[in-house]
């Protein structure tokens, strides 16, 4: 039986779902294509009609999932409060897939670090925009140093095992930014 173009596509985005959710959860080499096809409620033989490879699917899940994550820093502090949270910080699998996953990206494809090239470059941009009142360069270096030290302290606050400090990682690290931003906004 013929699939739909329109199946074919919700296939595919369920795939591409699945891969994120897994991959942000385990990392690339502890999934399967097996796997992440039966998250997304197919069969494996059907993944070669989607990618090329599994190398080809890390590429396209990071270009679908950085592009999703690229909703929401119009209210900066209303971002830093729900990135630099224990929810957040608590939901690897859901949660910001270059703070899951961008270790392990130096070891990809070039496609895969591309994608995460323009994830990044459009969570910086997404950043600067929240900043409006700085010049052009003081934005750029508040946004870079901003969403640097944000992944930084998600990555630290998941990778011990004494949660009061990672609780005061994330509460530190936001309060650092918004002083920080506060102290540039106000020059």
């Amino acid at each position: 039986m013929k699939v739909s173009r329109e199946q074919m596509a919700e296939n595919r985005r369920r795939i591409l779902d699945a891969a994120s959710r897994l991959f942000r959860d385990k990392g690339f080499d502890a999934v399967s294509v097996a796997e992440v096809m039966k998250a997304a409620g197919l069969t494996h033989g059907g993944f070669y009609g989607h990618f090329n490879s599994k190398d080809d699917l890390i590429a396209q899940t990071l270009a679908h999932v950085l592009a999703a994550d690229s909703a929401g820093a119009g209210d900066l502090r209303a971002y830093l409060d729900a990135y630099l949270a224990p929810r957040h910080r608590d939901n690897a699998a859901g949660g910001c897939p270059t703070a899951g996953l961008a270790a392990a990206i130096r070891h990809q494809t070039p496609a895969a670090r591309s994608a995460m090239t323009e994830g990044l470059r459009s969570q910086i941009d997404r950043i600067s925009e929240a900043l409006p009142d700085l010049d052009p360069a003081d934005r750029r270096r508040a946004a870079i140093g901003s969403w640097a030290a944000m992944v930084g302290a998600v990555i630290l606050a998941r990778a011990i095992d004494d949660r009061a400090l990672s609780d005061e990682i994330l509460e530190e690290t936001r309060a650092w930014i918004d002083a920080g931003i506060s102290r540039v906004s106000a020059s």
